[in-house]
């Protein structure tokens, strides 16, 4: 995997890295958000959703009900895995129907997917450096998604 660090400074600075980020998104796209409680991975998707044209305030965390969908230049489906013990619980929700569909997927707690998990995908990691800095380490798993990687991280810095 290709790894790419960035610091944010504060919530601000973190929603606009990821608005910069959203920019090289396309259809099919899969964004991995790792990071403990309270790291960033809402404010992280605020950022990336306002870039597809979607409002900041209609971005919430689905925590206790799995997935948000938010309706912008390209749909986006917001999956919170924090609440799910195994795999089997997801059995019910068609996840291939919007992981490989025609918006982008933002999942948070994406371990939680055990063997359903994509092979493709952007991954975020976001680590606590204060109360309000955050780090950034992007990375790529699949050929496709490493060579794009490069290209955005190169817009972003």
């Amino acid at each position: 995997m290709v790894k790419n660090k960035i610091l944010s400074h504060n919530p601000e600075e973190t929603i606009l890295i990821a608005a910069k980020f959203a920019r090289n998104l396309r259809a099919g796209d899969i964004v991995f958000l790792k990071g403990e409680l309270g790291a960033g991975k809402t404010t992280f998707t605020k950022g990336l959703a306002q870039a597809l044209r979607v409002k900041e305030a209609e971005v919430n965390s689905p925590t206790f009900i799995l997935m948000n969908y938010y309706e912008g230049k390209l749909p986006i489906y917001h999956f919170d895995f924090y609440r799910i013990n195994q795999e089997s619980e997801l059995s019910t929700m068609d996840l291939d129907e919007y992981i490989y569909g025609k918006g982008i997927s933002v999942i948070e707690w994406p371990e939680r997917l055990g063997k359903l998990a994509p092979q493709e995908f952007f991954q975020v990691d976001i680590g606590h450096k204060s109360e309000y800095q955050r780090m950034f380490e992007f990375s790529a798993a699949g050929e496709g998604f490493r060579i794009r990687l490069e290209k955005m991280m190169a817009r972003i810095k």
